[in-house]
């Protein structure tokens, strides 16, 4: 009787923990998910989704696109470029050359912006051109560059809202949605 009680003691502990094995198995596979997902939630305040470094990337090429449009505004490209008694056609060239090679330097960013706020930037790249371009058109052979200047800010003065200006507003927004 003895050795029959320990056997009908020890079945009844393998099938208590075997059921215990079942229920814990069960369990996790319901909740591995919910478990996995816990573990990997990111902290209150963290960027929608994003690594950390990309984000960081991503910061660093909208910074270098508002230093971009900030350089290819016509008041500053003057105040950087303009040289005393240089001629209309040697300030235009400066310029072409200056706006072309910002570009050029800042073309990788648009693997980290906006696909909209990239085509804006390039088009209003492309219309700083245009717009030196044909100041330069309606000036006289012998015009200065201090001539060409003042045409191209009053063409700037007449316009209503400012490319610029709205270009970095539309940076600003984008940046904003990152949060």
């Amino acid at each position: 009787m003895n050795a029959q009680f320990i056997i009908n003691s020890l079945t009844q502990v393998l099938l208590l923990t075997a059921g215990g094995v079942g229920v814990v198995v069960i369990s996790w596979n319901l909740l591995r998910n919910d478990f996995r997902k816990y573990m990997s939630a990111q902290p209150a305040g963290t960027v929608k989704g994003e690594d950390a470094g990309l984000l960081q990337l991503r910061l660093q090429a909208y910074e270098r696109m508002i230093v971009f449009v900030d350089r290819l505004n016509p008041s500053n490209l003057f105040l950087r470029l303009y040289e005393q008694g240089i001629p209309a056609a040697g300030l235009q060239a400066i310029i072409l050359n200056e706006v072309r090679s910002e570009y050029q330097h800042n073309v990788s960013q648009q693997l980290y912006i906006n696909a909209a706020s990239w085509d804006v930037l390039r088009k209003l790249k492309d219309d700083t051109i245009v717009m030196v371009n044909n100041a330069v058109n309606g000036l006289p052979e012998d015009a200065s560059g201090k001539d060409l200047s003042r045409k191209v800010l009053e063409h700037m003065a007449g316009i209503a809202a400012n490319p610029y200006e709205l270009t970095i507003k539309l940076i600003k927004q984008d940046i904003h949605q990152l949060f």
